[in-house]
């Protein structure tokens, strides 16, 4: 099995052009491991699709599937695109929150940087339930995935390992969560710190910078229609929320290397 390694800001996955295989579970777990495998978040798999021009599939690191990912479908658009698979600057994917369109940004042959329509956010009221004998004030929002976004004075201190794995974990989230950190700069810009349902801390989370703006814009800590810097472990994402809550994302996608898994 071949496979190519390559990362939004730091958010790695290995990508496979095939059908999923049975044993998937075992084999992200194996393959994700940053010590005897070959260290990732997880793996990606994009295949034909009936209703869109690709489709993908995200498995993370611990075997568990995932809906949505905003880094990784940046990356599959490089992919399919890098690769021969098709010669088109936009594309749509099917995923398993719905089809996406992708606006590929080529310089030299190759892809650089990716926008998505992430579709819309729902954004809830501000909630808060008791993690670690502490009460967590929190924002739901879901943008194909769910997110719970938490408010702090200073994203760097805060205890990400801590409360983000006890609050995944958590009956108030049958299915788990993705738990944000976020610390408002200012109007246009965010800092934030992820913990990842299924994968812990990881460098970024494109829809959890989704969530995460589209919480502020809600709050009235940054503005409609215009774009919010979210400043994450790996480098800034562009998010721009409308007014009707619909997601514009702009980042960067990057090939690591080529690899090939040994019978």
């Amino acid at each position: 099995m071949r496979f190519t390694k390559m990362h939004g800001l730091g958010n790695d996955y290995l990508y496979v052009y095939a059908e999923v295989p049975e044993n998937i579970e075992s084999l992200s777990k194996e393959l994700s491991d940053r010590h005897f495998g070959a260290g990732s978040d997880g793996m990606i798999y994009i295949s034909d699709s009936q209703i869109a021009d690709f489709k993908m599939r995200i498995f993370n690191a611990d075997g568990s599937e995932a809906k949505m990912c905003g880094n990784g479908i940046r990356c599959v658009g490089k992919f399919v695109y890098d690769k021969g698979y098709t010669d088109k600057t936009t594309l749509t994917v099917e995923t398993l929150s719905g089809i996406k369109k992708l606006k590929l940004h080529v310089q030299g042959g190759k892809v650089k940087t990716v926008t998505v329509d992430m579709g819309q956010a729902k954004v809830g009221d501000e909630w808060e339930i008791k993690v670690a004998d502490k009460r967590i004030k929190y924002v739901p929002v879901d943008v194909g995935n769910p997110h719970a976004v938490v408010f702090v004075a200073d994203a760097e201190k805060a205890d990400v390992e801590g409360i983000g794995s006890k609050m995944e974990k958590h009956s108030a989230f049958p299915g788990g969560v993705n738990v944000e950190f976020v610390q408002v700069i200012d109007n246009h810009t965010l800092r934030m710190r992820v913990w990842e349902r299924g994968s812990g801390i990881t460098m970024a989370c494109g829809t959890g910078a989704c969530a995460s703006a589209s919480a502020a814009v809600k709050a009235g800590l940054c503005d409609f229609g215009k774009p919010v810097t979210v400043m994450l472990d790996g480098g800034p994402l562009k998010i721009t929320v409308d007014r009707d809550f619909n997601i514009t994302m702009e980042g960067p996608a990057a090939t690591v290397y080529e690899g090939e898994v040994a019978d």
